[in-house]
């Protein structure tokens, strides 16, 4: 797609730390990462974001990220991982290709999760999970 980062990335067109790449994934070092070693994995196919990838292309780019994040893990020496994703601007996400971020962890890095916010009672969660499953 014209303009997209990440495909002028596939494209060898803008320059990346490529760790890994096959048919169709490519994975590489962010360049503002949360911690070393922060990874991107994008399917080569563009897409939007993951509610518009094709579920090959999906499947493809997790198992990759499967298979990766425990050697980036270990090749950094990190307590653990996070794997995550923004799906929308107001979620975070700023380069509208698919992408899945691979964040090593260490002990006391700073970096916090967000906070959860309980229902306010049994039948507000009743209500979200049946409008939820009455879209599935």
């Amino acid at each position: 797609m014209d303009g997209c980062l990440f495909c002028k990335i596939i494209n060898n067109e803008i320059s990346a730390e490529k760790i890994y790449e096959d048919e169709n994934v490519l994975a590489f070092l962010d360049i503002n990462p949360i911690n070393v070693g922060h990874t991107l994995v994008i399917p080569k196919n563009h897409s939007d974001s993951l509610l518009d990838t094709p579920i090959e292309d999906w499947l493809s780019v997790s198992e990759v990220a499967y298979r990766l994040a425990p050697k980036i893990k270990d090749a950094v020496d990190a307590d653990g991982i996070n794997i995550g994703m923004n799906i929308g601007a107001p979620a975070g996400q700023v380069i509208f290709h698919t992408h899945l971020h691979i964040m090593p962890r260490f002990s006391g890095d700073g970096y916090k999760l967000w906070k959860g916010t309980p229902y306010k009672d049994e039948q507000e969660i009743q209500t979200v999970a049946d409008r939820i499953r009455s879209k599935i």
